[in-house]
């Protein structure tokens, strides 16, 4: 994505995604995903990011705030984030934690 446009993507069929397909599709887009997880309502203080980040979920929630660029937006199994460089965001993990694939796109 080379526009400063927040995407998300949220899971369109009826049943959850698994870990497996959710890698697969990152991974068929030239990324390299790797898994991260937080505990309950762990809390990201607000940052940015150098690169393009790719955030999905696979099991849990997670909820990104956008203090400049946009309203708040919950996250949840199979659902997606592309998040432009330089964009400031901060997160915090649902009541039951979140785990998420996620990879950078580098700044070309």
């Amino acid at each position: 994505m080379k526009t400063h446009i927040i995407h998300i993507q949220k899971w369109a069929r009826t049943e959850a995604p698994t870990e497996a397909e959710l890698y697969q599709q990152m991974e068929s887009e030239g990324l390299e995903p790797y898994k991260w997880r937080s505990n309950p309502q762990d809390v990201f203080p607000a940052h940015d990011h150098a690169y393009e980040k790719v955030i999905m979920v696979v099991d849990g929630s997670i909820t990104f705030g956008f203090p400049i660029d946009g309203e708040p937006t919950t996250l949840y199994p199979g659902d997606r984030l592309d998040l432009p460089p330089r964009v400031k965001h901060n997160a915090v993990a649902g009541k039951n934690g979140v785990v998420c694939l996620e990879a950078q796109r580098s700044v070309k």
